[in-house]
């Protein structure tokens, strides 16, 4: 039963993937403080505060739109990592690694995203 947004699955590993980052870029050159590193620390904030936004306006297309810029940001936060890879500030393995976290928050959020779409849609065929 899903009583607030920390309850979503798809958060939970929003946030997982979040604190990940967040714990990586610590390791980043002091020059990228105000760059890069703002620049994911910012993205991956942005996932979980629209999945949480998004459940807190109890509107189906509103969530909805919400869980469309918790994915925008999810595929900025990607591109970031791959600009992290070509900057060598991490490596090939942790590239995988974030890409394979990153595959199962896309899968779980387009998978919220096609429940909230079946429920809008039941509502609508009351």
């Amino acid at each position: 039963m899903v009583n607030n947004f920390e309850d979503l699955e798809t958060w939970k590993e929003c946030r997982n993937f979040r604190k990940q980052i967040s714990k990586t870029v610590k390791t980043f050159p002091s020059e990228e403080k105000y760059r890069l590193v703002d620049q994911l620390v910012r993205a991956t904030r942005s996932i979980t505060a629209n999945i949480a936004e998004g459940h807190g306006r109890y509107h189906f297309q509103e969530n909805i739109q919400f869980c469309r810029q918790a994915r925008g940001s999810l595929t900025e936060t990607l591109d970031h990592l791959i600009c992290s890879l070509d900057e060598n500030y991490i490596t090939e393995t942790q590239l995988s690694d974030f890409r394979n976290q990153y595959n199962l928050c896309l899968k779980l959020l387009n998978g919220y995203m096609a429940y909230l779409q079946k429920m809008k849609l039941n509502e609508s065929l009351k």
